[in-house]
C-alpha cells in the first residue's frame, strides 16, 4: 500500500514539473501579454476610439442636415382667422415643417478640422504605441530582475554546500580528535548565515516574479515560470561588437520612436488649428430649403378638412445664406494668436521631446559599455578568487590555513561570482533597451 502511495505522489511531482515546464514565458511573451491586458493600455485604445468618433464627425460636417417640425398653436380673444382677418374668436393653428441646409463655404474651416482630426488620430496612435513600449520596458526589467535573483539564489545554494561540506569535513574530525569543538561550531555558525542568505535570495525571487506578475496583471504568481537563457546565450545578447556611436543611434530613434512621432503630428495640427481660426475671418455661404403646411381651424366658422388645408398650404423654399464677418470684438484676432502661441509651445514640446531621447540614449549606452567593461573585470575576478579559493582550500584541508581565511578566501569568491552575475545581467539589460531604441523587439 505504502508503494503505491510513494508512485501516486511521484507522478503527481512529476505532472506538476511537467506543468511548470509547459508554463515557462519568455520575455516576448510576457510582453505580448501585458499590453494585451494593461488597464492602462485600454484606457489609451479607447482615447483613439474616441478620435476616431471626432474625425467621423469633421467629415460628416460636410453632409446636408435635415430636421422636422410639428407645432400646434392656440389663440383665444382676438387673432387671426384662415380668411386672413382678424376677430375676437378662438383659431388654432397646426403647423408642419421639414427643412434642410447645406455649407457651400466654410473659409476652408471643414477641410481644416477634418485635417486636425486626422492627424489627432495618429497621434493618438503613436501615444498608444508609447504606452505599449513603456509597459515592455518595465516588463523586460521585472523579467532581468527574475533572472538576476534566480542567480544569486544559485549562488547562495553553492555556498550552502561548501559550507555544508566543512562542517562534514569537521564533524569527523572532532570525532577522530583531529579538530576543536570550537572550530566545529565556527563553521556551523558559517552555515547557518549561508542558509540565512539563500533564504533571503529566494524571497528576493518570490518578490520579483510577484511584480512581473501583477504587471501581467496576473491573478496570482502561483505557477509562474520563466525561460532562464543559458550563459552562452547571455553571452551572445549581450555583446556589444558592432554597436554605433549615441549620435547614430539616436538618428535611428527618431524615425521609430511612436514619442517623437506623436509631437511632429500635434505640431502639423497645431498648424491647422491656426488656419481653423483664420476660418472666420472668411465669409460663409450656405444653401436651405424647406418644406411646410398648416392647418387652421376658427370657432364659428367653417373650415376645410384636415386633408385639403395641408395640401391647400403646402409650401416650398429654397435659398443662399451670406454671412460676412465684420466685427466681433477682436474675437478671431485673439483665436489665431492664441492658435500661434499653442503652435510655438507644440515646437517646444518636440524640441524637448527630442532632448530627453537623446538624453536617454547617451545614458543607456554608456551605462552598457560600463556594464561591459564590469562584467570583463568581474570575470577575471572570479578567475582569480576561484583559484585563489581552491589553494586555500587545499591549505585548510591540509591544516596550513585557518578557518578563517579559508572563510574569507570563500567569501571573496562568492562575492566575485554576484558581481559578474550583477555586471552580466546589467550589461543584458542596457543592451537590450539600446537594440530598443533602434526600433528592434525586447527578446532574451
Amino acid at each position: 500500500m505504502k508503494r503505491i502511495i510513494l508512485l501516486a505522489m511521484l507522478a503527481v511531482l512529476a505532472k506538476l514539473d511537467i506543468q511548470a515546464q509547459e508554463k515557462q514565458w519568455s520575455l516576448r511573451e510576457c510582453c505580448d501579454y501585458a499590453v494585451a491586458h494593461n488597464i492602462s493600455i485600454k484606457q489609451q485604445e479607447n482615447q483613439c476610439r474616441q478620435q476616431e468618433l471626432q474625425l467621423s464627425t469633421a467629415k460628416n460636417s460636410r453632409l446636408p442636415d435635415l430636421s422636422g417640425s410639428v407645432g400646434q398653436n392656440f389663440s383665444f380673444g382676438r387673432g387671426l382667422t384662415s380668411e386672413n382677418t382678424y376677430t375676437n374668436t378662438n383659431t388654432s393653428n397646426t403647423s408642419f415643417g421639414l427643412s434642410t441646409s447645406v455649407p457651400i463655404f466654410t473659409g476652408f474651416q471643414i477641410p481644416n478640422q477634418i485635417k486636425l482630426s486626422q492627424l489627432n488620430l495618429e497621434a493618438a496612435t503613436a501615444d498608444l504605441e508609447k504606452a505599449k513600449n513603456d509597459i515592455r520596458m518595465q516588463v523586460a526589467q521585472a523579467y532581468v530582475q527574475i533572472l538576476y535573483d534566480m542567480e544569486m539564489a544559485d549562488v547562495a545554494q553553492r555556498q550552502i554546500e561548501i559550507d555544508s561540506a566543512q562542517v562534514q569535513r569537521l564533524q569527523a574530525f572532532v570525532d577522530n580528535g583531529k579538530a576543536a569543538e570550537a572550530e566545529l561550531s565556527q563553521q556551523k555558525s558559517t552555515l547557518a548565515n549561508s542558509r540565512l542568505t539563500a533564504t533571503q535570495a529566494l524571497n528576493n525571487c518570490r518578490l520579483s516574479i510577484l511584480s512581473l506578475t501583477q504587471l501581467l496583471e496576473l491573478p496570482s504568481p502561483e505557477g509562474f515560470a520563466i525561460v532562464r537563457p543559458s550563459l552562452e546565450d547571455l553571452d551572445y545578447l549581450a555583446s556589444l561588437d558592432g554597436l554605433t556611436t549615441p549620435d547614430q543611434i539616436y538618428a535611428e530613434a527618431l524615425g521609430v520612436k511612436p514619442e517623437i512621432l506623436s509631437q511632429q503630428l500635434k505640431l502639423k495640427g497645431s498648424e491647422h488649428s491656426i488656419k481653423i481660426a483664420q476660418a472666420a475671418n472668411y465669409p460663409t455661404l450656405s444653401l436651405s430649403g424647406g418644406l411646410n403646411t398648416n392647418y387652421y381651424t376658427t370657432s364659428g366658422f367653417k373650415s376645410d378638412g384636415f386633408g385639403k388645408q395641408l395640401k391647400n398650404n403646402f409650401s416650398q423654399f429654397i435659398g443662399l445664406n451670406l454671412n460676412v464677418p465684420i466685427f466681433n470684438r477682436f474675437q478671431t484676432r485673439n483665436n489665431i494668436r492664441s492658435a500661434r502661441i499653442d503652435l510655438e509651445n507644440q515646437q517646444l514640446q518636440l524640441d524637448n521631446t527630442k532632448k530627453t531621447l537623446y538624453k536617454d540614449i547617451q545614458q543607456v549606452y554608456y551605462n552598457a559599455l560600463n556594464a561591459q567593461a564590469k562584467e570583463k573585470s568581474s570575470e577575471e575576478a572570479l578567475h582569480s578568487t576561484k583559484d585563489a579559493f581552491a589553494l586555500m582550500q587545499a591549505k585548510y584541508e591540509n591544516g596550513k590555513a585557518t578557518i578563517t581565511e579559508f572563510n574569507e578566501s570563500k567569501n571573496n569568491y562568492l562575492k566575485s561570482e554576484s558581481d559578474l552575475v550583477q555586471a552580466r545581467y546589467e550589461n543584458l539589460y542596457q543592451h537590450a533597451l539600446i537594440e530598443f531604441y533602434r526600433g528592434k523587439e525586447l527578446d532574451f
